[in-house]
């Protein structure tokens, strides 16, 4: 029997090594482009994504401190992060195509979010092909395990989902990406910035495709739907320094988030 799209994005779920899950997950997104995978179908979705067997995931608390990029180990513990960020960010997007078959999205809801799909999984390679390269691998240190979190708080809820994973967590790194930029760029290492360059491009897209679809799914005032969807199942504060401009570029403007500040 021929695999539906639903099947392939649990296969994703349940693949556990790091570069096969990001394998995976392009190839899904390159088959149903191609038209090899016949229909969107449904498939139970895994509680919890299998994950390699390195890193160690430790508690946010009990993470050691990251050293400053000037130095090659601080440079090695950010890029680490953001690969640990990126494998994670293949499993949520994958999580969202398969985990609410009764939203009835169209079908530009799964294209959309298969866009994003084999966005996090290049961005994964661009990190762990800069690890290589200073002769590292990703699973060489350990990673924080609270980044699944927020997909089992919003488990049963598109719209918290939507609200939380684009419109807070990768809303965030639209305002922290710029000085990681910056601060390799100041350490001499352009490949690192082409491939952060690249991730920031992409995730403002994502930010927009979050937003599209949370305004697309809301029936009420989607900056008062999103507020009080923050409050209820994100665990954090919404805090400055904010990038109003990239923010505002994925059409996120300052009126969905300043007063939460």
């Amino acid at each position: 029997m021929t695999q539906t799209l639903s099947d392939r994005v649990v296969g994703v779920l349940g693949t556990g090594e790091a570069v096969g899950k990001a394998q995976a997950a392009r190839a899904v997104v390159a088959d149903w482009r191609s038209g090899i995978i016949p229909e969107i179908g449904r498939a139970m979705p895994r509680d919890r994504p299998k994950r390699p067997m390195k890193p160690d995931l430790l508690l946010p608390r009990d993470m050691p401190r990251r050293g400053k990029a000037q130095t090659l180990a601080g440079r090695i513990a950010l890029l680490h992060a953001i690969a640990h960020i990126e494998l994670n960010a293949v499993d949520l997007a994958a999580d969202i195509l398969v985990r609410f078959p009764d939203a009835d999205a169209p079908l530009e809801f799964y294209n959309d979010w298969l866009g994003v799909l084999d966005d996090e999984a290049k961005h994964f390679f661009l990190m762990s092909d800069r690890l290589t390269a200073l002769g590292t691998a990703y699973g060489d240190l350990p990673a924080h395990d609270g980044l699944w979190q927020a997909a089992q708080d919003t488990a049963d809820d598109l719209l918290a989902r939507l609200a939380v994973v684009p419109l807070v967590l990768e809303a965030r790194g639209l305002d922290v990406t710029p000085q990681m930029i910056s601060s390799l760029d100041e350490v001499g290492d352009p490949d690192s910035v082409a491939a952060l360059e690249v991730i920031y491009k992409d995730e403002i897209g994502h930010v927009a495709v979050g937003r599209k679809w949370f305004e697309y799914f809301c029936d009420d005032v989607p900056e008062h739907t999103w507020r009080r969807l923050v409050k209820q199942y994100f665990h954090g504060a919404v805090k400055p320094p904010f990038n109003d401009a990239a923010r505002a570029e994925a059409g996120f403007g300052a009126a969905y988030y300043s007063e939460l500040t």
